[in-house]
């Protein structure tokens, strides 16, 4: 017994078998649980968007309602008896009229299930949705006749297909129109104050013009409102009369309506158009209704950017710190301690960078650049306040120590030899290095960048602080000049799914877009990295190429 004792102990516990197998257990309960999780949160996600049927419930006690059925599970036991049956979690809508969009019913007390073919769903842009069926149509008070042989509901998305678009234009006017002469508006204004500081002899002249130029523009922009106004009216003047299960009457303006469902009514490919529609409306619309519903369109927008911007500012900064400590540098005590330095930042808490963007970006160099170059527009900050350039900037200087680390070994990995041929038939180090060593170093220095970008893309805490906000729906760019707008805030997909999961009004409502949320920065994530490995493993492939 002693000596197979001695044999386990020699080759299963002095070789480290048992610590092989405890690794690869952990490593495999850690990947199963990952994958649970993403699992989980994709299965969460992607279900967000399916339509169930809408089923009248009729209750003892209650008032009948008209919900979709969303799970069902035990009815809460009380202490030391059984559970007395089931309950069912429904979705009720019709927040206006109830006060609340979600309501448990007891199984027991339902006395009867209907599915009504004429029951409506309207996704509207503000209350969330409705649920009813359609009495009539009327405008300006007066019941809009059917057409002959015709329903109320089919006049109804035909005037929804003529009202939807127009509303559309009319915002995108709104938008573009009445924001370009709000411009000229603030042009003039500066033009102004400017005249002040730097011209006074001139200081009349500029506001005698200015002044004939702003009764121009608010000519225009009178004239313009009243038009808008005018055409808005027009749109809002046609309403729809909608009663719930239990009877009470809302009168919908047709012009708030975003989509008109009869779920009782659609076949499954009917259902499968109706998920891609509203999946579609998630990735590229605003969002509303306090972030709950709509898109997330301009958080999409607003991560890929800044993820892109630091990507061009830390990188290269990276990599040239990298090159100058392991090419350059001496080494030495100074250089140990500068990487252990930069060993430790990766270790700071990122709270810890974004005090430091609003410190020294915003307060320091944004106030700054508002002091130099928009002095009329103070005491109105333009760069000393947070935005895209500022978040990019902070995102840049977390990530910026995996950048370094990550480019330090590619750089070390290279072969002493080919820097010593590359000097022995006359190259400089210069040559050398940019010739030689950085190509051969190029997947390695990819490499960080996939982790620094898997970083950046989901940190928010810093972000807070130095630009993202809740909402912002206007893009950072268009056709003004510079296009780009880096003073502007952005919304970003991580501050929002923390915004709509912690922060909303209505926390049931809002768990399909958390949900949906995640899957999309999961997407995003994926998409960034797997571009950056594509580009790495074709420079592989081509420096082995041209090595052999």
């Amino acid at each position: 017994m002693k000596p197979i004792l001695k044999r386990l102990h020699r080759y299963y516990f002095i070789q480290g078998e048992p610590m092989i197998w405890l690794t690869g257990a952990g490593l495999s309960l850690s990947l199963l649980m990952i994958m649970g999780l993403i699992v989980l949160v994709v299965w969460r996600g992607a279900g967000a968007f399916w339509q169930e049927d809408l089923v009248l419930l009729k209750t003892k006690d209650e008032k009948p309602v008209l919900a979709e059925i969303l799970n069902r599970e035990p009815m809460p036991a009380a202490e030391g008896k059984p559970s007395a049956g089931f309950r069912i979690r429904t979705k009720i809508a019709n927040r206006d009229l109830n006060g609340l969009d979600f309501r448990w019913i007891d199984e027991p007390t339902i006395v009867s299930r209907e599915r009504p073919k004429d029951a409506v769903i309207l996704e509207r842009q503000e209350y969330g949705n409705f649920h009813g069926f359609l009495k009539e149509l009327v405008r300006d008070g007066q019941p809009l006749a059917s057409p002959a042989g015709g329903s109320a509901l089919a006049e109804l998305r035909k005037l929804h297909a003529e009202i939807r678009p127009a509303i559309l234009k009319l915002k995108a006017r709104e938008r573009e129109e009445v924001g370009a002469i709000n411009a000229e508006l603030e042009k003039e204004r500066l033009r102004v104050k400017t005249a002040e500081r730097e011209r006074p002899a001139r200081l009349a002249e500029i506001t005698a013009g200015s002044e004939r130029r702003t009764a121009e523009l608010k000519v225009r922009y009178e004239a313009l409102r009243e038009s808008l106004e005018k055409e808005r009216g027009l749109l809002s003047a046609t309403k729809a009369v909608f009663a719930d299960a239990a009877g009470q009457t809302k009168e919908i303006p047709v012009d708030e309506i975003v989509r008109i469902v009869l779920p009782n009514d659609l076949s499954l490919p009917g259902k499968l158009g109706l998920y891609f529609s509203r999946l579609g409306e998630f990735v590229f619309d605003e969002p509303r209704e306090s972030n709950t519903e709509g898109g997330i369109f301009p958080a999409i927008f607003g991560t890929v950017t800044m993820v892109l911007m630091m990507s061009i500012v830390g990188v290269p900064l990276g990599v040239l710190t990298a090159l100058y400590l392991r090419e350059y540098a001496v080494q030495g005590r100074v250089v140990r301690i500068v990487r252990i330095a930069v060993n430790n930042l990766a270790g700071v808490p990122s709270i810890v960078f974004g005090i430091f963007g609003l410190g020294f970006f915003v307060y320091g160099i944004g106030s700054s650049i508002d002091k130099l170059f928009f002095p009329a527009a103070l005491p109105s900050p333009t760069f000393g306040t947070g935005g895209i350039l500022w978040c990019a900037l902070t995102l840049a200087l977390l990530t910026i120590p995996v950048v370094v680390v990550a480019s330090e070994e590619a750089l070390a990995a290279v072969p002493r030899g080919m820097r010593e041929a590359s000097l022995a038939i006359g190259a400089t180090k210069w040559q050398t290095t940019y010739r030689v060593v950085l190509p051969a170093a190029a997947p390695g220095i990819l490499t960080g960048l996939i982790l620094a970008m898997a970083r950046g893309t989901g940190e928010v805490a810093p972000l807070m602080i130095v630009g993202v906000v809740k909402l912002a729906p206007t893009l950072p760019v268009d056709s003004s000049w510079p296009f780009l707008h880096l003073e502007r805030k952005i919304m970003h997909l991580g501050f929002h799914i923390y915004d709509v999961g912690f922060q909303s009004p209505n926390i049931e409502a809002a768990l399909p877009m958390v949900y949906m949320t995640t899957v999309l920065l999961m997407l995003v994530i994926v998409a960034l990295n797997l571009s950056a490995i594509l580009i790495r493993n074709h420079l592989r492939r081509k420096l082995s190429a041209s090595v052999f």
